[in-house]
């Protein structure tokens, strides 16, 4: 007997709310953690905020890499969940576990040797040069843990659980808070340098998230509790190759994402040190809006791998209906924050008055175009959860190589334009990546062709 609509609507909608509160909030926590220590870091020193900004350039190439590996697991994690397949389940963890630590402690160790080099890619002055290079030899050495983090947490949202995936952000980002201010403003004793005060809270923090991410996988009733046999835990190359062959598609996209940013930190750095000061608080100030919506694409992706998994494609289309809707009215509050009230929020983040001036602005514009930022991802979670991890891929090299960075050098090295500029042509990337985003949605079908992983 087929359930009264009414009553399937409410129990699909609260699943829904049940991934998307978790995780939102965990966004949120991630986000005012990141505002708050930006406003330790920013009150401190406006030197320290862009050496900061630029060895986070460096490794947010490799969580980019690290990110695609992690939802190419959750999307097998998944199908296969939804299949009823827990077998499968526990093999793509611990494959993944195993590998990406492996490949991630050869990346920081070639980095660590190479910091000033790749630092050198900005140009900087050579005092800010040897302060970004001792924030990012620092965090090094919480990358593994970071990695460890990312996988568990995409493979318990992968299955539906959103809750621990928050409680672990949560002890992670306030231990990073409080440990920054502690050591930054030397009430742990001595103070020390900002820079050297926020790379060292952020790798114990990340220490400590790895741990309880290894503990929830490994405890009584989680999922890798009746693994037992020592075979699982041993490198599967095969294995390996098919979660890569779904995540590396992803990978690219983030880093697309962080190269192109690299890029456009160089090119803005060429305004000023102020102006770079400016787009980086500007960042963390915008993730009020974004950063909340973040979290309806990993759902989007969890949720709807799970009901193609199943074999219900009518239902992963319900799904996507309503995650859109939920999309829509968070981001119409929040961008309305950026546009009513972009100098007083940058104002939380620094006393600078030029700074907040130019960072005001960013706001403004992106405040403007967030609703079809946000729309962008809820697409491109579907896609991968559908198992069209190369589309948003595409979508995101023609939108960064195509739009955003050959207009940055136009409008800047043959136009001579100011700042604001850079800021709209980053938001006209953004419109023309989510119109693609939805013809190629609208043209794979996904609810008929999904390319199911678990089988």
């Amino acid at each position: 007997m087929t359930p009264e609509p009414g009553i399937a609507r409410r129990e699909l909608r609260l699943r829904i709310l049940s991934m998307i509160l978790p995780i939102t909030a965990e966004s949120v926590l991630q986000m005012t953690a990141g505002f708050i220590s930006m406003a330790i870091i920013g009150n401190k020193s406006t030197m320290a905020v862009v050496a900061l900004g630029l060895g986070s350039r460096i490794t947010q190439i490799v969580w980019a890499l690290f990110r695609g590996i992690a939802t190419g697991a959750s999307v097998f994690v998944a199908q296969a969940h939804g299949a009823g397949n827990p077998d499968r389940v526990r093999k793509v963890i611990v494959q993944t576990l195993l590998s990406a630590t492996v490949i991630v402690t050869l990346l920081g160790i070639l980095i660590y040797w190479q910091a000033p080099r790749l630092l050198g890619l900005f140009d900087p002055e050579p005092e800010l040069t040897g302060s970004a290079a001792l924030y990012l030899r620092t965090v090094l050495f919480g990358l593994p843990f970071m990695v460890i983090t990312l996988v568990a947490a995409g493979a318990m949202q992968g299955m539906g659980n959103a809750k621990t995936p928050m409680k672990i952000a949560l002890i992670m980002n306030f231990a990073n808070v409080i440990l920054g201010y502690a050591l930054i403003y030397g009430r742990l004793g001595r103070a020390i340098p900002s820079v050297m005060g926020a790379a060292l809270a952020l790798a114990i923090s990340q220490l400590i998230a790895a741990a309880l991410s290894i503990y929830a996988l490994c405890r009584r009733d989680g999922v890798l509790s009746p693994v037992g046999a020592a075979r699982l835990w041993r490198l599967n190359i095969r294995e390996v190759r098919d979660i890569y062959r779904v995540g590396i598609p992803t990978s690219f996209e983030h880093v697309f994402w962080q190269i192109a940013a690299l890029i456009l930190t160089r090119i803005i750095l060429s305004y000023g040190e102020t102006s770079l000061a400016a787009y980086q608080l500007g960042l963390q100030a915008e993730s009020i809006s974004y950063t909340p919506a973040a979290g309806f694409g990993i759902a989007a992706t969890a949720l709807i791998g799970q009901r193609l998994g199943a074999g219900q494609g009518e239902l992963a289309r319900t799904y996507f209906s309503e995650i859109t809707k939920y999309t829509l009215f968070v981001t119409v509050c929040t961008a309305l924050l950026l546009l009513l009230f972009p100098a007083p929020i940058m104002g939380l983040l620094t006393k600078e008055p030029e700074v907040i001036a130019i960072g005001a602005q960013y706001l403004f514009i992106m405040g403007l175009v967030q609703l079809p930022q946000n729309l962008s991802g809820v697409l491109s979670g579907a896609l991968r959860g559908a198992g069209f991890t190369r589309v948003p891929m595409v979508v995101a090299g023609l939108g960064l190589w195509g739009v955003r960075i050959p207009l940055a050098f136009v409008l800047t090295g043959c136009f001579h334009m100011g700042i604001t500029a850079i800021w709209i042509v980053l938001g006209l990337d953004l419109v023309f990546r989510f119109i693609l985003s939805l013809i190629l949605y609208r043209t794979k079908n996904i609810y008929r062709n999904a390319v199911i992983l678990s089988r």
